[in-house]
């Protein structure tokens, strides 16, 4: 029994054309308009009905197997690979795995049609954007970096929650640094400040948003010295960017700062998957793998800068970390020459310059690496620890003492406040007495 054979629409509308060619209704150049042909190639089409029918017009490599075609066994692979060892993987990143990890090759539409097949979609969810106008890329890496900081399980509860804080080139779309922490603070965002500023330079601006690391909120109210000199109360990190000059702005919606938020999106699904895949479940480990994957993302995705000058500042060759990376307090020095800050005492030591800072006003610095360091006027001072409080030897044997209080170290440094017998004031005061 000869097979049925089925022509498709367009085959159907060829043979009415043929047809009508056949019964000389229409010439071979109008023919050839509505069969959408050459002429030429409408007289083979004639001559392959004129001799096999309408069986002539079916293509010829119907029902046979394209011999691109992939073979079932790794079609199978392909599926097994995707629902075991990179499940939660969307389509690119599995492909991109396939071809690096399991020497497997293939397109990116290839593993999506396989994975389709089998009803396996990206679980990266996406929804159609809304219209906005993108404005254009600054034109050299360095001169702006988007920052911002991710909460989410990164570790899909194999571990506590973290908080991935990092920042991306206006320019190049390179992550320069990132890091995880427990929360969002101003330590992490110097952290990662600092790792750029001593790797590749200062940049010239941060964008980020509206969060009190970055702003004083409207409703504090300026310190009495901040309000005598004219400025503006600053945070611990807006006092960090004056004081290495970068400028810094302030992003009033996500969507102005769209090309971070979009890098939180691709890391949620990307570096999620490879933390998973290692079976990290600490802070240590999540920092280990994220060192690993920024190089291989900035090689995927960053793009090249319209202009290849880089606006980066390196810093002078006398340039401290440590003196701008940390928070800085203003204190007094004690009558005693302890500073006191927090639960600690910072015993100053004389110098060549002063026996005694005694009631001088002095800047604190609170080291990243939990160290203190005593500033006046610009110039470290040599401190050593000194005890939270005396102690008296009793009977009943070692009691503390509450500390002394400013009173009485100012009288025992012998510059009590006391006026003198014959002080002025004091004549003064017996005259109106009288």
């Amino acid at each position: 029994m000869k097979e049925r054979l089925t022509l498709n629409r367009k085959e159907q509308n060829r043979l009415m054309v043929l047809n009508q060619l056949e019964r000389k209704e229409v010439g071979p150049g109008k023919a050839a308009l509505l069969m959408q042909v050459s002429e030429r190639q409408a007289w083979r089409l004639l001559a392959a009905y004129r001799k096999e029918g309408a069986e002539g017009l079916a293509h010829g490599n119907r029902g046979r197997k394209p011999v691109n075609a992939l073979p079932v066994e790794l079609r199978e692979r392909v599926v097994s690979l995707a629902g075991a060892k990179y499940a939660g993987f969307n389509h690119s990143h599995l492909t991109e795995k396939l071809g690096v990890q399991e020497q497997t090759h293939l397109s990116r539409s290839s593993v999506r049609r396989i994975l389709l097949e089998k009803g396996l979609r990206s679980p990266r969810k996406r929804r159609s954007p809304l219209h906005r106008s993108r404005r254009e890329r600054y034109p050299r890496e360095g001169m702006l970096l988007q920052t911002d900081g991710s909460p989410h399980d990164w570790l899909e509860g194999r571990g506590p929650k973290l908080c991935l804080i990092g920042a991306i080139d206006d320019a190049t779309n390179r992550v320069p640094y990132a890091l995880f922490c427990e929360q969002e603070t101003t330590e992490g965002y110097m952290r990662m400040l600092r790792e750029i500023v001593l790797d590749k330079g200062i940049p010239l601006a941060l964008y980020h948003d509206r969060h009190s690391i970055f702003e004083v909120s409207a409703d504090t109210l300026p310190s009495l010295k901040e309000q005598l000199s004219g400025k503006e109360p600053k945070t611990q990190f807006g006092r960090l960017l004056d004081e290495l000059g970068i400028a810094s702005i302030v992003a009033h919606s996500p969507q102005a700062k769209g090309r971070i938020e979009r890098l939180w999106g691709t890391f949620q699904d990307r570096l999620v998957s490879e933390l998973r895949l290692a079976r990290a479940s600490t802070l240590a480990e999540a920092n280990l793998i994220l060192r690993d994957f920024l190089p291989e993302y900035n090689r995927r995705f960053a793009v090249a800068a319209r202009e290849p000058e880089s606006a980066y500042v390196k810093p002078d060759t006398g340039f401290k970390a440590e003196e701008y990376f940390c928070f800085k307090y203003q204190r007094s020095v004690g009558a005693d020459n302890v500073v006191r800050f927090n639960r600690r005492r910072l015993q100053v030591l004389p110098s060549a310059d002063r026996l005694s800072y005694a009631l001088c006003k002095v800047e604190v610095h609170s080291r990243l690496d939990g160290s203190l360091a005593v500033y006046y006027q610009g110039k470290r001072l040599e401190t050593q620890s000194a005890p939270l409080e005396t102690t008296l030897m009793r009977k009943d044997g070692l009691r503390p003492v509450a500390a002394v209080t400013p009173a009485k170290a100012l009288a025992s440094a012998g510059l009590s406040r006391k006026p003198v017998p014959d002080h002025p004031w004091r004549g003064q005061f017996r005259t109106h007495l009288d």
